[in-house]
């Protein structure tokens, strides 16, 4: 019951605002002290633990990186880079992006997710192609902006990453199958994923170029011409 008291100080601690990685480490050093654990031993486990979970801490370092960059206009150059190209719609943009990040799950490289990468980079671009058009961008059209960035991304890491032999999702296909009675290679996965993959690319890239017209049209009052 004593351990109890570690989960205690973490909610006094959030409702204080107080400093959360400060707070984590102090709740889990009186857990585990109230637990019978000893100071070597707590260390020892705290250690072990991190080095299983580096994975997640290189996730969170590359949090730490991405809000460094944006505080200091990464969303502001973005916006400005594809601003300066004239004639590129949002949709075109995010049309890009998916085949570009298609290419780069089939070969498992990860930027980041929607929060990483897609919010504080893909997103300002795809505004950045509406303001530089002149137009000012409305509530509505961005909120539908950021749906848009988050499906092309979604959509590209699902179906891409089964491309890569050994990853996460050929084995998952794997071993669902072996489950239901069918022995199967992760070449033979891979192989039977590239005509899905290039569907779901393509079918991912009209959609995204269609949906943006008719924002653009519904908010702007005229189509815009996708070279």
């Amino acid at each position: 019951m004593l351990s109890l008291i570690g989960v205690l100080v973490v909610i006094v601690g959030f409702a204080l605002k107080l400093d959360s990685i400060l707070i984590v480490i102090l709740a889990s050093s009186i857990a585990a002290l109230c637990g019978g654990l000893s100071v070597g031993e707590f260390l020892e486990t705290f250690g072990s633990t991190f080095v299983a979970t580096r994975s997640m801490n290189i996730f969170i370092i590359t949090m730490l990186l991405t809000g460094t960059l944006e505080r200091n206009g990464l969303k502001s150059a973005a916006a400005a880079l594809i601003s300066k190209i004239k004639g590129v719609s949002a949709g075109v943009v995010l049309a890009i992006y998916t085949i570009f990040r298609f290419i780069t799950a089939a070969f498992n490289i990860s930027f980041g997710g929607v929060a990483g990468f897609v919010r504080p980079v893909l997103l300002p671009m795809a505004i950045g192609a509406v303001e530089g058009k002149g137009n000012k961008i409305t509530e509505e059209y961005e909120e539908g902006l950021k749906c848009a960035c988050s499906a092309c991304e979604n959509v590209a890491w699902f179906f891409g990453q089964v491309l890569f032999v050994g990853g996460a999702g050929g084995l998952l296909v794997q071993s669902t199958l072996e489950n239901v009675g069918y022995t199967s290679e992760l070449m033979e996965i891979a192989k039977v994923q590239i005509p899905v993959a290039i569907f779901a690319a393509l079918i991912c890239c009209v959609y995204l170029i269609v949906v943006d017209k008719r924002f653009y049209a519904k908010t702007y009052g005229k189509r815009v011409s996708v070279k």
